[in-house]
């Protein structure tokens, strides 16, 4: 039988600097929901409860805070503003100079957050883009 002190020991090495998790939220499926959660699981070689933790966690913070998950949806932003911003010259038959487009690059460095803030806040009021 192990001691406190071992039990202890053994369970700090097993959280590896994080908090104990010591809360529980419960739910009910149908068998054929059940299925679909352990297929999953089983196919990402998760326990199922801890597959379950990470799409909860993962749905819940992208609820609650879409700026952590914004860096990736800032950059398509970038590349976006890019491509509107490079195209229109040449859709009027006019070319662009090399210092044109470093400018347009700092133009697109300065206000690529600000353009992802107003697609999100345009999603959020479900605004159709025209």
């Amino acid at each position: 039988m192990k001691s406190q002190s071992e039990a202890n020991g053994s369970q700090s090495r097993r959280l590896r600097g994080r908090s104990a998790r010591s809360q529980s939220i419960g739910t009910k499926l149908t068998v054929d929901e059940e299925g679909d959660v352990l297929a999953v699981a089983e196919s990402l070689g998760k326990a199922p409860s801890e597959w379950a933790r990470e799409v909860m966690l993962l749905a819940a913070r992208g609820m609650r805070k879409p700026e952590e998950n914004s860096a990736l949806f800032t950059e398509v932003q970038a590349i976006r503003l890019l491509l509107i911003n490079a195209l229109e010259p040449l859709v009027r038959d006019e070319k662009m100079t090399s210092e044109q487009f470093k400018e347009l690059l700092r133009y697109v460095k300065n206000n690529k957050r600000k353009a992802a803030d107003e697609m999100l806040a345009s999603y959020a009021h479900g605004a159709i883009e025209e």
